[in-house]
């Protein structure tokens, strides 16, 4: 336990420059733009441009500063049933030199769609050149939890989630991709130290396991940590440190009770070989994306967490101290909307998607951005 408070301490230490606390009143909402369908994932190509994913299949480069819109040709068919669809993308690290952009989306299938992770170059009017990396093995019959949240370290590896489809052993077979974090190479091949890799019977793509359904994904570069959140049943959201190997429980230990009544998920909440959350949400907020704040324009937030909600309708902020006690803020309830995209740029600002179309720009009020 003290080596364990001893690297947390290493992560979080204390900005003695804190500003005070921000509320609503501080914050300033605009509304770039409307779409016609919910912007699943956003990434931002630079401070002036996004491409922003639509659930139902559509892709658009946008215009942060006038708003407009470009449709993106080249996007492959998607399953959109349910909480399918095209799900997350993400700039490559590389991108400045080969202008490959990353995407996850349910593929059909005979079987039932699966999670799959696909980049493409970006062109004027589109992308071409589409490679699906990893088509994983996770069909259900189900049209649930696909997870899909997209990250890259900085050592040229691509993280994304997958859930457990709606069928909860998936998480904890390790046979198949579903209720997992999946680590490759930026081409789509396997890295040589990904933590089953000699394994013949285990999945060489598994990063780690043992997740319902994870829907935020954060590579610190500063610390190099991963980190995710997930949604639990009725009760027990998480933000998790990912570790290389590690089982996350889902579902034989859960925080959560079952839909049908007030029983707990699993054995109880804790159990050896199972790595415990960093966070518990108690009722769920339904986390739907995850960055660490780095910036000067919220600079009290510098280091803590953010997460879009579904359930709850707000933007969720976790401060996790030196000694591993967390503190939460909640922010933008009054637009009752719910939050399900989240991106920062190189000044600070972020930008939110909704489940209603909209895509959000949020700084604070009286407060001059310089470009």
């Amino acid at each position: 336990m003290k080596t364990w408070i001893l690297f947390l301490a290493s992560l979080f230490a204390l900005d003695a420059n804190a500003s005070k606390t921000l509320d609503d009143d501080s914050l300033n909402v605009e509304k770039v733009t409307q779409f016609d369908g919910t912007p699943w994932g956003i990434t931002l190509l630079n401070d002036q441009e996004a491409i922003v994913t639509i659930k139902k299949g559509t892709a658009f480069k946008v215009n942060l500063a006038t708003g407009k819109q470009q449709v993106l040709s080249g996007l492959p068919e998607v399953d959109n049933r349910g909480q399918g669809g095209l799900l997350d993308v993400a700039k490559s690290p590389t991108f400045d030199e080969q202008n490959w952009v990353y995407f996850t989306y349910s593929k059909p299938a005979d079987e039932g769609s699966k999670t799959t992770l696909a980049r493409a170059k970006l062109i004027n009017g589109g992308v071409t050149q589409w490679q699906d990396l990893l088509v994983t093995d996770s069909a259900t019959s189900d049209t649930k939890h696909y997870g899909g949240r997209i990250a890259f370290d900085d050592k040229g590896h691509v993280f994304f989630s997958i859930g457990d489809r709606g069928v909860r052993e998936n998480a904890q077979n390790l046979e198949n991709h579903a209720g997992s974090i999946i680590r490759l190479n930026l081409d789509g091949s396997v890295p040589s130290d990904n933590p089953f890799v000699t394994h013949a019977n285990i999945r060489n793509e598994i990063w780690s396991y043992g997740h319902r359904n994870p829907q935020g994904l954060f590579y610190d570069t500063d610390t190099s940590t991963l980190w995710s959140n997930e949604h639990g049943p009725r009760g027990g959201d998480e933000i998790n440190l990912i570790r290389p190997g590690a089982n996350y429980g889902w579902p034989i230990v859960s925080y959560g009770k079952e839909y049908w009544g007030p029983i707990s998920v699993g054995e109880g909440t804790k159990k050896d070989g199972i790595d415990n959350p960093i966070k518990v949400f108690i009722p769920s907020i339904a986390p739907s994306s995850l960055l660490r704040y780095k910036g000067m324009l919220f600079s009290n937030w510098n280091g803590d967490f953010l997460s879009t909600a579904l359930a709850l309708r707000h933007l969720n902020r976790v401060k996790i101290e030196a000694n591993g006690d967390t503190t939460e803020s909640r922010y933008l309830e009054n637009l009752d909307e719910r939050l399900r995209s989240i991106a920062q740029d190189s000044n600070g600002i972020l930008y939110i998607g909704t489940d209603s179309g909209k895509l959000l720009k949020i700084t604070l009020e009286n407060h001059p951005i310089t470009e």
